[in-house]
């Protein structure tokens, strides 16, 4: 007759729990797995699938009650670090759509908004449109494959403990958001740069001839300009766009590391 301590239940509840609680936290702010268009039966059932798959190989957890104090802590411990892993994947695509932002407003298209459900909020159309490109890109290059073997990799190097995180992991995720200003000028400048030449020239040639409807004409040619320079760079954004999700990958591996220094 099988018999099972209260002892050995909890190791097993706890061996399974734990790193559910983590890959949920990813699952839920990660590009892709978390769109608010994909129902929250089929989130839970992924990470259930993924936690089977990966729980057998995750080094020894501490030995305690998952529903005593210490247990909830550590289960909290597994949800901040899921979130903070998803969050700095996340945070390339706010770049991008950023981008979209500055280059929309500077064409005069900063009235054409549209609903945006990543973020439950309107966001202009170049920024929408620069969004898709930026998610066949994560696709295209099996980057949310990454991201997920960028996970179950996080357990070896930063195993469940009982031990407090270390805020330095915190200070370099907080770090990591400012890419989002940085990126997003980075990638806009070609735009914004050939839109501020336009306007020059434009304000000259008003001072030149005065009786010139300016408004009538420079509208439709800074909106020209603006969709030729999209054109024009759209087939060399591929490149910085993947560097900045290798950035990401790597700040993951870092902030994943910074955290587990002080429990060493």
């Amino acid at each position: 007759m099988l018999t099972l301590t209260s002892a050995e239940l909890n190791t097993w509840i706890a061996a399974f729990l734990w790193p559910l609680t983590r890959i949920i936290g990813l699952i839920s702010t990660s590009p892709l797995f978390g769109n608010a268009s994909i129902p929250a039966q089929s989130k839970i059932v992924l990470s259930i699938f993924l936690t089977i798959l990966i729980a057998p190989n995750v080094p020894a957890m501490p030995a305690m009650d998952p529903m005593s104090l210490a247990g909830l802590l550590i289960l909290l411990q597994q949800l901040i670090i899921g979130l903070a892993m998803g969050f700095v994947m996340r945070i390339v695509f706010a770049a991008v759509e950023m981008a979209g932002e500055i280059c929309g407003m500077t064409m005069g298209l900063g009235f054409a908004t549209i609903f945006d459900p990543l973020s439950q909020g309107h966001s202009s159309a170049i920024s929408q449109f620069l969004s898709l490109m930026v998610l066949l890109i994560y696709l295209a290059t099996n980057l949310h494959l990454v991201l997920i073997s960028s996970l179950a990799a996080s357990f070896q190097t930063m195993p469940i403990l009982s031990a407090p995180l270390n805020g330095g992991g915190l200070h370099q995720l907080a770090g990591w958001s400012g890419r989002i200003f940085s990126a997003g000028v980075q990638l806009s400048l070609p735009i914004v740069a050939a839109l501020l030449i336009t306007n020059i020239a434009l304000g000259i040639l008003t001072r030149a001839a005065p009786q010139l409807n300016i408004f009538g004409i420079g509208f439709p040619i800074t909106i020209s300009v603006g969709f030729v320079m999209i054109a024009v760079t759209l087939p060399y954004m591929a490149t910085p766009i993947g560097n900045l999700f290798q950035e990401a990958i790597n700040a993951i591996q870092q902030i994943t590391t910074a955290m587990l220094q002080k429990t060493e």
